[in-house]
C-alpha cells in the first residue's frame, strides 16, 4: 500500500459526497449536521489535496465537473464501504438477532427485496427475516409486520415514515407478442393493444389516463391481483403492462415501450412503529433497508 498517496481526509470526501447528494452546500450541512461554511471549507480542501476541480461555481449553485462525475462513481463506492464498517461493527457488538417481519408488495418482495437481505444477512446473520408478500396495508400497530415497505406514505401519527427511493416504470411487453401485433409509435397505438390487469381493469384505466392513455375496459381481458402472476402473463404473451425499469431489466424476452416516454416514478416508502424503531434488531434492518433502495434508485 503506497500510505503517501492517499493525501485528503474522509470527512472532506463526505462533504463532498453529501453536497452531490443533497444539491446545495446548505443542505448538505444540514444532513451532516454542520455549518454551510466547514462544508464549503471541506470540499474546497479535497480539491486543493487532489488537485482538480469539482464543482463549477455559477451564483449560488454548484455543478459538477467531469472529474466530478468520474470521482464521484469511486467516492460512493467509498461511502458504501464506510457503511457497511460501521453498521458490520454495530451489529457484531450488540448481537442483533431475533425476528423481523418485512411486508412489501408481492412484486417488491419477489423482485427488489431479496439484494437488500443479502446484505442484511452478512451484517447481521443471526437476524431471522420473515417477508410477508401482500399488496394490501399490513398494520404495524397490530404487529402483524415490524417494517412496511409502501409506495404511499402512511399517515398514522404514531408511525416514522421515511422516503428512500423514487424508482422508475414504464410500459413494457413480451418480444413475441410485439412480433406479431407490432411495436406502438404513440399513446394513441399503444390504448390499441391488449393490456393485463393488476387488480380491476376500472383502477388501471384510472392509472393510465391521466397519463393521455385512451385505454378502454375492452382492452383488459386478462389480469391477476397477484403482481408476479401478472407480470408472468406479460412475458407470456398476453399483453402489455407498467413495470418497474429494473424488474425488467431483469426480465428476459420482453422490450420497453415507447422509449422516449418520460417514465412514470413511484416512490418507496419506509415504515415502522415510532416504540419499534428503538429496538436494535429493527432499526438496524430499517437503516440498511434505507440505505440499499436509496443507492439503487440512483
Amino acid at each position: 500500500m503506497n500510505w503517501q498517496a492517499i493525501n485528503f481526509d474522509w470527512n472532506q470526501v463526505r462533504a463532498f459526497l453529501a453536497t452531490v447528494e443533497e444539491g446545495s452546500l446548505s443542505a448538505a450541512a444540514r444532513a451532516l449536521g454542520q455549518t454551510q461554511p466547514t462544508v464549503g471549507r471541506q470540499v474546497a480542501a479535497l480539491e486543493e489535496a487532489l488537485g482538480v476541480v469539482l464543482f463549477e461555481r455559477v451564483g449560488k449553485s454548484l455543478t459538477l465537473t467531469s472529474t466530478g462525475s468520474e470521482l464521484l462513481i469511486h467516492v460512493r463506492e467509498m461511502a458504501d464501504v464506510a457503511s457497511r464498517i460501521s453498521l458490520t461493527a454495530t451489529g457484531q457488538s450488540q448481537t442483533i438477532e431475533g425476528q423481523v417481519r418485512i411486508t412489501a408488495a408481492d412484486v417488491l418482495s419477489a423482485y427488489l427485496l431479496p439484494p437488500a437481505l443479502e446484505k442484511i444477512r452478512k451484517v447481521a446473520p443471526l437476524l431471522e427475516i420473515d417477508v410477508v408478500a401482500a399488496n394490501e396495508i399490513r398494520d404495524i400497530q397490530r404487529r402483524e409486520a415490524d417494517i412496511a415497505i409502501r409506495h404511499v406514505r402512511p399517515t398514522q401519527p404514531d408511525l416514522i415514515a421515511k422516503l428512500v427511493a423514487d424508482f422508475d416504470a414504464s410500459f413494457y411487453g413480451a418480444t413475441t407478442y410485439l412480433d406479431r401485433v407490432g411495436r406502438p409509435k404513440d399513446f394513441e397505438e399503444l390504448a390499441k393493444l391488449d393490456f393485463v390487469s393488476f387488480g380491476s381493469a376500472e383502477e388501471m384505466i384510472g392509472f393510465l389516463e391521466p397519463a393521455g392513455i385512451p385505454a378502454t375496459a375492452e382492452r383488459f381481458k386478462i389480469g391477476s391481483k397477484n403482481g408476479i402472476v401478472a407480470w408472468e402473463l406479460v412475458r407470456r404473451g398476453f399483453g402489455v403492462c407498467v413495470m418497474s425499469d429494473e424488474v425488467a431489466e431483469n426480465t428476459p424476452g420482453v422490450e420497453r415501450l415507447l422509449p422516449e416516454m418520460e417514465p412514470f416514478k413511484f416512490p418507496v416508502w419506509l415504515a415502522t412503529h415510532s416504540e419499534l424503531h428503538t429496538a436494535r434488531r429493527i432499526r438496524l434492518v430499517f437503516d440498511l433497508l434505507a440505505e440499499h433502495f436509496s443507492r439503487s434508485s440512483t
